[in-house]
């Protein structure tokens, strides 16, 4: 039991999963993120609210988190990007906070135990044995399909890119400096058109792949695989991306056999990239297992080597399950990031086509850019027609 005090919306009983995220800033991306649906979220740092909140760090349309847990609520923000309060914001989106409890206590606790259910409420009735009792009665994540409560219901053009933030103007600044003209295979020729399904995708992904110079189509994850084929068959995307999303993978059935059908069935060999769930997804599809971790991996500073560059990547993540590394071997899928902290898979490729996918989030926000070049990968994939291979992602330098 802790015991704080309430803030956002009143009136509110909220069930959920407990997990901690240990990034320093980005909670309004993470607060926005469709991936922590059906989730209560704890910050470990101790300030929370100290820049506000503005209607451009959103990674989707509403707040997606159950409810919010913090040491302390900043009420007077300050940074010129500014345009309200987080308390404020939380009211106006009928989600309920907690600050003012021992966070450190409650991480280690989750940390010590695993992520757990938990209620959060601003109701007095409710003795504190009622409570724990309706807490142990939720349901657990595992064996949860939380897709179809997030995405979208129909196709949906997408053409907002990452604006001030680009990558590809830096690049283009640093090739002029250095008097290199651009390489054509990654920032010239045909259009590339991407379908991405969408299971709660990130708005941040979306920037990146048009930032590249994509075309980006967002489809629901009910799409059929009869669909799939057709569209590509008759030249509508050149590469399918399978977004992030929250739940159980295993639980996503509909989606796995159609991804299945896709990427190991007959007919073309389909360019396809996948991020976190969608990773999970397509590792799924293929034939490997996924497991539930202790208590997940949540934050902006989690170390992957990835085989692919040849470097160490710090990277933002946020997941609760894996794929299991040996389960994925025996299909033919070869690791190509692993996570340094505790050795699980953080990406895999498949040797004999072009499937690829990333247990992290390379889009960042929040989190440092070192694995945004995954989307080089991806975009050289679609234009060769070939699986990546080591050496393949920053080979340009």
């Amino acid at each position: 039991m802790f015991t704080g005090r309430a803030f956002g919306a009143e009136g509110i009983t909220s069930v959920a999963e407990v997990v901690f995220n240990t990034a320093m800033c980005g909670y309004q991306e993470s607060l926005t993120d469709p991936s922590y649906s059906g989730q209560i979220l704890l910050q470990t740092f101790p300030l929370i609210g100290n820049y506000g909140v503005n209607p451009e760090d959103t990674e989707s349309g509403r707040v997606q988190v159950a409810g919010f847990v913090v040491r302390e609520l900043a009420r007077l923000p300050s940074n010129y990007r500014s345009t309200g309060r987080l308390e404020d914001y939380l009211a106006e989106h009928g989600v309920m906070g907690l600050e003012g409890i021992d966070t450190r206590a409650l991480t280690k606790r989750l940390r010590e135990a695993g992520a757990m259910r938990g209620v959060l409420t601003d109701d007095p009735k409710p003795s504190d044995k009622a409570l724990v009792e309706q807490a142990r009665s939720a349901p657990s994540m595992a064996g949860q399909n939380l897709v179809t409560g997030v995405g979208c219901s129909s196709d949906q053009a997408w053409s907002e890119d990452l604006g001030a933030w680009s990558t590809k103007a830096s690049k283009l600044a640093a090739a002029a400096v250095a008097g290199v003209v651009p390489d054509a295979e990654t920032d010239g020729g045909r259009e590339l058109r991407v379908l991405a399904i969408d299971c709660g995708a990130k708005r941040n992904i979306l920037r990146h792949l048009t930032d590249r110079g994509c075309r980006v189509t967002v489809v629901p994850h009910t799409i059929s695989a009869a669909e799939l084929k057709r569209r590509y068959a008759e030249g509508e995307y050149d590469g399918l991306f399978i977004s992030n999303g929250p739940g159980d993978p295993s639980a996503v059935e509909n989606l796995i056999a159609t991804l299945r059908e896709v990427v190991t069935g007959d007919g073309p060999k389909v360019p396809t990239f996948g991020i976190c769930l969608g990773h999970q997804l397509l590792a799924l599809a293929v034939g490997a297992k996924t497991y539930k971790l202790k208590f997940g991996h949540r934050g902006a500073n989690q170390p992957v080597k990835s085989s692919l560059s040849g470097r160490v990547e710090i990277t933002s993540q946020n997941h609760g399950f894996a794929v299991d590394v040996e389960s994925l071997k025996k299909v033919g899928g070869e690791p190509t990031h692993i996570h340094l902290n505790d050795g699980t898979l953080a990406g895999f490729r498949m040797i004999d086509r072009p499937v690829l996918g990333v247990q992290h989030h390379p889009e960042a926000s929040p989190g440092p850019h070192d694995a945004a070049e995954i989307f080089d990968a991806f975009v050289r994939m679609m234009r060769s027609g070939e699986a990546v291979a080591p050496g393949f992602v920053g080979r340009e330098g």
